[in-house]
Formats: structure tokens, sequence, C-alpha cells
């Protein structure tokens, strides 16, 4: 087994306000009135959580014992919270500090697990002067999750310029990158990670087919939420399909994407089979969706494999 390669993650980190709605959305909206919408409801719960994508994946990454780099932008009043990501185990010593305050991202959930969000960027837009040039001659595996999309293509151009292996998570960003942007991203991935509609916007804009993208990419991962993944790109021979590893419980879904990056990158930067990457972050993801807020559960490393190899029937390569 090779030695693992630095991980770094570049991405939103934000204080979340997640909101729960015991009903469901459709029965309060008018498809015929869309352009007068006027929408009021009861919350049955409201969290506020520690979140942001980037920050999510590395504490994930922190539960499995790996140390992931967090770069990003954050206000004073998240002192607390890089804090506690440190004694977690995450390396905080990229982060810059902002006067703005940090990001925020507000979701309602439905009981169909649908979801209704704003994000506000806050400190995220004052990051774009944060570089990877600790990592150089380190050859690190940098994941761009989504934040400002002018850093994260400043990020892209570093990455290509100096030969850095890059996994591009556009995430909701694929709605605001521009087309040229997101063109940058795909040029320069060595991994792909979008959901199905993430996928059919990056098409659609960049006006390449989904063959076409696979065709440019190494690595492509497709998550289907609770149909599991798909594994594709021009190195993957034939679609890698990966079912979901079931949760006992399902109590929040916000955060399992970042728990399934988590648990993918930590096997894809020690050379595991790509099978095996995405089966731990189905893992990881199903751990996730068992409590509510995106950096709230836990667990500790034998415990994955464990239920890896109940989930998957089979041993999870050696780490």
């Amino acid at each position: 087994m090779s030695i693992p390669r630095p991980i770094v993650i570049t991405g939103s980190i934000a204080i979340d306000r997640i909101m729960s709605f015991p009903g469901s959305f459709a029965e309060h909206i008018q498809p015929d009135n869309l352009d007068s919408l006027s929408v009021s409801i009861f919350l049955e719960s409201l969290t506020d959580s520690y979140g942001g994508v980037a920050a999510n994946i590395a504490y994930n990454l922190a539960l499995l014992e790996e140390e992931a780099y967090l770069v990003g932008s954050v206000g004073k009043d998240a002192v607390a919270y890089m804090e506690r990501l440190a004694r977690q185990g995450v390396n905080i010593s990229h982060i810059y500090e902002s006067d703005l305050p940090t990001a925020s991202f507000n979701v309602i959930t439905d009981a169909d697990q649908n979801q209704v969000g704003g994000f506000y960027p806050g400190a995220m837009f004052d990051s774009g002067s944060l570089r990877l040039e600790h990592w150089y001659e380190k050859n690190p595996l940098v994941v761009i999750a989504p934040h400002d999309p002018k850093a994260m293509r400043a990020q892209i151009e570093e990455c290509t310029a100096h030969r850095l292996s890059l996994c591009y998570d556009i995430g909701q960003q694929v709605s605001n990158a521009p087309a040229e942007d997101l063109e940058a991203g795909v040029r320069a991935a060595e991994i792909l990670i979008v959901n199905e509609y993430e996928m059919a916007i990056l098409s659609k804009k960049i006006g390449l087919s989904r063959k076409e993208i696979d065709a440019q990419i190494p690595v492509v991962v497709t998550t289907l939420g609770s149909d599991g993944s798909v594994i594709s790109g021009n190195k993957v021979k034939g679609n890698i399909e990966i079912g979901i590893a079931e949760p006992r419980l399902v109590a929040d879904p916000t955060g399992a994407g970042d728990a399934y990056r988590a648990g993918f990158m930590y096997g894809y930067a020690r050379g595991w089979p790509l099978r095996s990457c995405a089966q731990l972050g189905a893992v990881c993801a199903s751990v996730a969706v068992e409590t509510l807020g995106t950096q709230t559960h836990t667990y500790d490393k034998q415990g994955i494999l464990e239920r890896y190899q109940t989930a998957f029937g089979e041993k999870p390569p050696l780490s």
C-alpha cells in the first residue's frame, strides 16, 4: 500500500442554520402561481450548527484519523469553531481570518427530504489571496469544494500550473460559475465529483455530453442519493456502480455528500481501488444521515471499517 498523500481541502466554511419542516413543500407551493410565490410554514426544529463543504469533508477525514489541511476564510465569530476542528484533528494552520462574518447556509428540509436553502457568503468572498504553494512539492490531492467562484478559478489555475492532482467538487456553484471556469475545471480535474443535477447543469453550460465529459476526466464520480453512486471516466473500464450502506435511521441528509467525499478521498489518497473508495464513502455517508447537522455525528475508524464489511460483505483494503 502506498504512503498516503496529503489531502488539501479548499472551500466553504460556514456556521449553518438547519431547519426541519414536518410537512411537504409540494402541499404549499402552487405551480401555477410561481410568479407571485409567498409561502410561510411552521418549522418543527431549528439548529445552528458548524458546517461548510470543505470543513465538513475535513471533519469526516479527521474521524477517519486523517489530518486534512483545511484552506479557507472565516470571520472572528468562528474562533470556537476552528478550535473545535483543531481538537478533532483538522489542520487549520492555513485558515485566513476575515473582518467579515463567517459564511452561513440556511436550509429547510421537508418530510420528503426535499430542501430549500440560502447561502450568505460573508468571509468566503475574502479568500482570494489563499494559495497552495505550501504543497507544490508534496504531491497533494487538492479538493476544490464550492466557495467563491473567483477563488475557485484561481485555485484551478494554480493546480494546472503546478501539476497538482485536482478533485473538482463544483457542487452548487455550478449554477454560478461562468462556463469558461467550469471548462477550466473539467480540463484540470483528475477527479470530478457531482450529483445528477449538477452533472446536468455542467453538461449544458459547457456544451459537452456526459459521455464527452467522461472522455476528458480520468475519474468521474456521480452521487445518486439513495441509489448510491456511479464511477466512470477515461481511466475506468465500464461504469462502476456502488450501492448505499443502509443507515440505521435517516435523521437529516444534510452533509451526507460531504461525508461520502471524505471516505472516497481517504481511500484514493492511499491508492485503493475505486470501488473500495466509493464503498467507504457510502459507509461514511450512512453515518452522517443518522444525526441532525453536518458535524454532529461521530465514529471511530475501527467502527467504520466494521460497518464497511457488514454493508459490502468484504474487508476494506488495509489502511
